[in-house]
């Protein structure tokens, strides 16, 4: 409820995406009842192919994700995250708060044992039609050296495992190509990288290479990461208001 466009691009994407599930998928909608119902029938839907879960809070994008969790029970991150932990459902997907979806996430279905902190992701689009993946885009805007080398872990797994890529190429983006330049996170994280048997590190890239193929996986903190991700999206913005 609290996302961009919400609740009716969320309610659009749930009816758009009913012809790909499986017969025996059923879909769950949090939110304002009312206003989901009248969205669906707007849109040429039918109510009967939703169960509708009444939530009458909603967090905002710019509320303290603990907080507002805490206090807001009835919001539809803390009830669909509640009725996830109870499994009560399979899958619980949201475009709202982000710290909001990433703490309850972390309350309910747990990180695997070991890892320090999760991390988001984001596909780029590349100038040969395949895609990299980067990463943190914002969970993390302060790391430890050991959290960077982790996102590596993970964000080669991911590659391997989801996009079929046999030998992940990691890069850890650094203001050079040289393994000593770069602030004090990047320099270390570099040293721990390397020669590392748990993932292919093949060392700095820099911000021009974002969208080339250099590298399948680009490895930062949170703060870089999402400043990449909003001028991406910015270029987009550009591109489509210029008519190209």
């Amino acid at each position: 409820m609290g996302g961009d466009f919400a609740p009716r691009e969320s309610v659009r994407g749930a009816l758009q995406v009913l012809d790909e599930l499986e017969a025996d998928d059923r879909l769950v909608l949090f939110g304002d009842e009312t206003a989901i119902r009248k969205i669906v029938e707007e849109e040429g839907g039918t109510q009967s192919l939703f169960d509708i879960v009444h939530c009458p809070e909603k967090i905002g994008m710019a509320e303290s994700p603990t907080k507002a969790l805490q206090q807001k029970t009835q919001s539809s991150i803390a009830v669909g995250f509640h009725f996830l932990k109870e499994g009560q459902i399979d899958a619980f997907a949201g475009a709202g708060n982000t710290g909001a979806m990433l703490v309850g996430a972390m309350y309910s279905v747990k990180t695997i044992e070991g890892v320090l902190r999760p991390a988001l992701s984001s596909v780029v689009p590349r100038d040969n039609s395949h895609v990299g993946i980067l990463l943190d885009v914002g969970a993390n805007v302060d790391c430890k050296p050991e959290m960077l080398f982790q996102f590596g872990i993970m964000g080669s797994l991911y590659a391997k495992l989801i996009y079929h890529i046999e030998r992940p190429r990691v890069a850890l983006i650094s203001i050079g190509e040289e393994a000593g330049k770069g602030n004090a996170l990047v320099k270390e994280t570099s040293e721990l990288m390397n020669g590392s048997d748990k993932f292919h590190f093949i060392g700095n890239i820099e911000g021009r290479d974002i969208f080339n193929d250099n590298s399948d996986v680009m490895v930062c903190d949170g703060f870089v990461g999402n400043i990449i991700l909003k001028f991406g999206e910015s270029i987009y913005d550009m591109v489509k208001s210029s008519g190209i």
